[in-house]
């Protein structure tokens, strides 16, 4: 099968066939077409024209397609759909994906689109989903899943499961239920293919099995999801009911979500934005940062005017100043990375005093080692072992003060419930020009005996 690759020609193609109303060349062109690639290819067209081809195709390849759209094309085309025209979409789909459709609706439409969606069970589904926060397992599952009895035998089990199945895109796993509904177990296709019909299921179930409560916040689903390489994980109420299940994709969006948001925080933008938002928006996710990497300068620049005396009988000094303020934000922002990594891993075992002693010893070796090459080039180069000498311990002491603020930083903030990616990139870097320009001119005056 070839790749499927967006063209300009073939946009061209489909805005002419979309303004002449040719349907029958339309249906014929992306008949064959996945409804993700369909998506792509909306996204690139106006508002008029991405309504006509969802009203156009078949409800049950473009309610997969409003999935994935972007967002701000998905509010324009609902906008331009009727209730009744957003109902037969939502039908069409698993009800973790409805619900999240419907929630970005205006609330005074919510109502009218579930009251047209003509299978009731489907939209009390969707209605309980609701009521969930979006930033849980609650909000995160879908209620279609396989569940039998303990006391059922394997013959009656199998005709349930048939029933179930029909309203199921993927059968991941079986689950075992009591009679109030609490989970208690799963189920191996194996042992009901190989059992007597008329075994009882709570002779052959498995009571070993991974859950999660509704409550659970996505990461942590995840985290448990990656480390026992799960691709569906039951959802259980406060008294354990099974109320859902969590599918692999609806996680593998989480982790992207998760990931995009700390490289944004890393590189110093303060809100979830993308590339083709508006110049205020992007403006107002950046500036915080650079506000505060503009108050860093002025604090650094405040303390070299103190020292202003001792550049100007040493002015090698000010030559070395940047490559001082550079390392120790380079130092800082490696160290913060490999700890906020292993925190989203949760890959960090041991103390945090051993972490602490771990990281500065790295950060001492690293620096002996630059500080020694230093050495030797500044001394060739100036002449002046004295300045060169202060010049090169002040490196390994700013190092190793930027390897334990990057380690400590991130465990604190994680300690104290807040996301430790907000101490890499701008945040580490500012304070460690700080720290470092300030540890310098002490080190250097010290030694120099200014």
């Amino acid at each position: 099968m070839t790749p499927f690759k967006l063209t300009e020609e073939l946009i061209a193609q489909i805005e002419e066939l979309i303004e002449n109303q040719r349907d029958t060349e339309l249906n014929s062109l992306l008949g064959d077409v996945h409804y993700a690639d369909i998506a792509e290819i909306i996204n690139e067209l106006n508002e008029d024209e991405a309504t006509y081809l969802i009203k156009l195709l078949d409800s049950h390849k473009t309610s997969d397609v409003l999935t994935e759209l972007d967002e701000d094309v998905r509010e324009a085309i609902l906008g331009n759909l009727s209730s009744k025209e957003i109902a037969d979409e939502l039908g069409e789909l698993d009800t973790d994906d409805a619900a999240d459709i419907i929630g970005e609706l205006p609330q005074e439409m919510i109502q009218q689109v579930i009251s047209e969606i003509e299978d009731r069970e489907h939209a009390k589904d969707i209605v309980d989903l609701l009521r969930y926060d979006e930033n849980s397992a609650g909000g995160l599952m879908a209620k279609e899943l396989v569940k039998v009895r303990e006391n059922w035998n394997v013959l009656t089990c199998v005709k349930e499961m048939r029933a179930q199945a029909e309203n199921v895109t993927r059968v991941h796993s079986i689950y075992v239920v009591d009679e109030e509904d609490k989970l208690i177990g799963r189920l191996s296709l194996k042992d009901l293919l190989t059992t007597s019909t008329k075994t009882h299921i709570k002779d052959v179930y498995i009571a070993k099995v991974d859950s999660v409560n509704v409550n659970e916040k996505p990461e942590e689903v995840a985290k448990i999801m990656s480390k026992y390489d799960l691709e569906a994980i039951p959802v259980v109420d406060e008294i354990g009911r099974l109320v859902g299940r969590i599918t692999i994709d609806d996680i593998v969006d989480v982790i992207r979500e998760e990931a995009d948001k700390d490289y944004q925080m890393a590189a110093g933008i303060s809100q979830d934005v993308e590339a083709d938002d508006g110049v205020w928006e992007l403006t107002r996710a950046r500036l915080p940062w650079l506000i505060l990497g503009l108050f860093g300068g002025l604090g650094a620049a405040a303390i070299m005017g103190g020292f202003e005396e001792m550049i100007a009988k040493h002015a090698v000094l000010f030559f070395f100043t940047p490559l001082i303020a550079a390392m120790a934000g380079n130092v800082g922002v490696q160290s913060s990375a490999i700890i906020v990594q292993g925190l989203a891993n949760d890959d960090l075992k041991g103390s945090i005093s051993n972490r602490l002693v771990k990281e500065m010893l790295l950060a001492l070796l690293n620096g002996v080692i630059l500080a020694t090459i230093l050495l030797l080039f500044t001394w060739v180069w100036q002449g002046a072992f004295l300045s060169s000498l202060a010049i090169s311990i002040s490196l390994i002491a700013v190092i190793v003060v930027a390897g334990f603020i990057g380690t400590f930083i991130p465990l604190f903030l994680h300690k104290r419930g807040i996301d430790p990616a907000i101490a890499t990139g701008p945040f580490i870097t500012t304070s460690n020009d700080i720290f470092g320009i300030l540890i310098y001119f002490m080190i250097a005056k010290l030694i120099l005996g200014i």
